[in-house]
């Protein structure tokens, strides 16, 4: 038989009240050491929040190797491997990276996420740097940075996403809560 999504979440991340998308945003990132890796996930209510409902971290054993152009099939399994311990899924999940590569809708990391969370789960991808260009990334300004921060998004319009990431907390170029999530992700030795 056809599963509904709420099965598929059920049976993918193990949420147990997939019926009802969380109000909860979460924050994910992954720290690499050799071949271990510790993924990290803040949760917080709100864009504007100042501080965590909670934390989350996970070991993974065994992550495949660094592929150029492949890096998704690296971290995917990470990220995933954190969200299972969420009891229900966040509306939102904020990546460090691309959503999209380019303005053909090439893949990247929150591409996959989005699919393997059969689309029922916003993704903003938030990347440091421009990739190619990036002219199809909004381009955020924060604090006092002339650099901008490069946007993209799947399951909510980008002008939306970008607003969000400005709406941060944060007096800086990377908003508090992106700083803490990557220093969580780093913070043990696995």
């Amino acid at each position: 038989g056809r599963y509904s999504i709420a099965d598929r979440l059920s049976q993918v991340l193990g949420w147990q009240s997939a019926l009802v998308i969380g109000f909860m945003i979460a924050a994910v990132d992954v720290g690499y050491q050799g071949s271990r890796a510790l993924a990290a996930c803040v949760l917080f209510p709100a864009w504007s929040a100042q501080a965590p409902a909670s934390t989350h971290t996970a070991v993974v054993d065994d992550v495949k190797a660094y592929q150029p152009g492949e890096f998704w099939k690296r971290e995917l399994p990470c990220i995933l491997s954190v969200l299972r311990q969420l009891k229900s899924p966040p509306q939102t999940v904020v990546i460090d990276g691309y959503v999209w590569l380019d303005a053909t809708h090439r893949a990247g990391l929150g591409a996959h996420l989005y699919e393997a969370l059969d689309q029922q789960v916003a993704v903003v991808g938030v990347a440091k740097t421009a990739f190619r260009g990036s002219p199809h990334a909004a381009q955020v300004l924060r604090g006092k940075s002339h650099r901008p921060l490069y946007i993209t998004a799947a399951g909510l319009p980008l002008a939306e996403a970008a607003t969000a990431i400005r709406q941060m907390a944060g007096a800086h170029r990377l908003p508090e809560l992106l700083k803490y999530v990557d220093q969580l992700s780093r913070s043990t030795t696995i």
